[in-house]
């Protein structure tokens, strides 16, 4: 089979209305979230697609440089795509080429008649064990009651972003833990929301808090420190006050390697879209397994990557794959964040978590099906999805896309 065409499809979903939020140093103001799925088109109909990080940068990559090393030529098994496509153009095409080699995937698996996890050692895990993820930029209070709403639809943990302040964002985890009970895990997420210009928590700051916050039984504090602090990380971590994570801002396995070795983290975070695919999150989750460290899928966009991450985590144990985030985005329940409806839309056969364990598609390739009636109802809107307006120092910062990459600023 010749393969057709390779396109990469970018949308934006506005909210109905921009957001405002406050927080410990500023205000960020939401206008819509962004997504980014390829098809790869192959003959007599055939269709692959994986979802890829929504960035311009990224489509203009497939486009310009991916594209012209599949279209017209004999498909074939994607194994060594990704690390053909690095070899020519550079480590700057891994997640661009990673979400192709997905698309490729769920063709292959297509015209095999089997599942995708087939290519990867079958599976380990029937179900994946997910937690709830929303919360942001909200009171202590509403914090508490958007934990408990969560925890109600089957959700053995719960992950948050804390922006408050020390005491309050303290605070909000005893108000957590109490709506909540004793058997809930709590997730913060400090990436970002600790580090707020003149007002970024410092180490002796984050050491403190974590002490405090101990006591209440926390799953992961999550990047609470500089990405590229390795050493404050190790620190950090072998005082063993609370588990550690980081990983999804990591490049490429020689950071998730470094990360691991520096004795860094007890929690590893990657995701299908930004890390390579599935034989780059495979590679993760290998190296996980060997070094003993758990991993939990950082999974902050559709329905399309909540089933690509799930299906390769089930091709390991638990003990290894241990968590999928799942975004409680607000058209799913209203008590909670804002609206994504684009990320359900996109797949409307993706299976939904009971009791916080998600049931993976039987069907071949990814085993759902994507709705390309979708990419003509969410065009692309150009423009950062947030602006974030910081106090001190009197700053206005872009981010685009749909990752937590550095702040930009505005150039609009």
């Amino acid at each position: 089979m010749i393969i057709q065409s390779v396109e990469p499809h970018l949308l934006s979903c506005p909210l109905p209305e921009p957001v405002c939020y406050d927080f410990y140093g500023g205000r960020r103001t939401v206008f819509k979230r962004d997504a980014m799925v390829v098809s790869v088109r192959g003959e007599n109909g055939f269709v692959g697609h994986g979802p890829a990080a929504a960035s311009e940068e990224t489509a203009k990559l497939i486009v310009r440089d991916i594209a012209p090393m599949l279209v017209g030529n004999e498909f074939s098994d994607p194994a060594g795509f990704v690390s053909l496509a690095i070899s020519k153009l550079g480590l700057k095409a891994l997640a661009a080429a990673g979400a192709v080699e997905v698309a490729l995937y769920d063709l292959w698996g297509k015209l095999e008649g089997c599942s995708v996890t087939e290519f990867f050692g079958g599976r380990k895990q029937v179900t994946v064990c997910c937690y709830g993820s929303a919360g942001m930029y909200q009171s202590a209070e509403s914090y508490a009651h958007e934990a408990a709403a969560v925890c109600e639809l089957g959700f053995s943990a719960y992950k948050y972003r804390p922006a408050l302040g020390p005491a309050e964002d303290l605070r909000t985890v005893e108000l957590m833990r109490e709506a909540v009970g004793p058997e809930v895990g709590l997730c913060l997420d400090a990436h970002g929301w600790w580090r707020m210009g003149d007002k970024s928590y410092d180490a002796s700051t984050i050491e403190t808090l974590a002490h405090d916050i101990a006591p209440f039984g926390i799953t992961w504090l999550e990047e609470p420190l500089p990405l590229d602090d390795d050493s404050s990380y190790a620190k950090l971590r072998s005082k063993e006050i609370v588990p550690i994570a980081a990983g999804e801002h990591e490049h490429d396995l020689a950071g998730f390697e470094r990360l691991i070795e520096s004795g860094s983290v007890d929690i590893a975070q990657a995701d299908v879209s930004h890390h390579g695919g599935f034989s780059g999150v495979s590679d993760i989750l290998k190296l996980c397994e060997r070094s003993g460290v758990a991993f939990a899928f950082h999974n902050w966009g559709t329905a399309l990557e909540t089933v690509v991450d799930g299906l390769i985590g089930s091709c390991f144990p638990r003990e290894t794959a241990r968590w999928l985030e799942y975004p409680q985005y607000a058209h799913r329940d209203p008590r909670v964040m804002y609206p994504f409806p684009l990320s359900d839309e996109l797949v409307p056969d993706a299976p939904f978590p009971e009791k916080g364990e998600l049931p993976l598609p039987e069907g071949s390739g990814l085993g759902v099906t994507v709705d390309e009636s979708v990419f003509d109802k969410y065009p692309y809107l150009p423009g950062p999805w947030s602006i974030f307006e910081l106090e001190s120092p009197p700053s206005k910062l872009a981010l685009s896309g749909d990752h937590a990459l550095a702040w930009a600023e505005d150039s609009s």
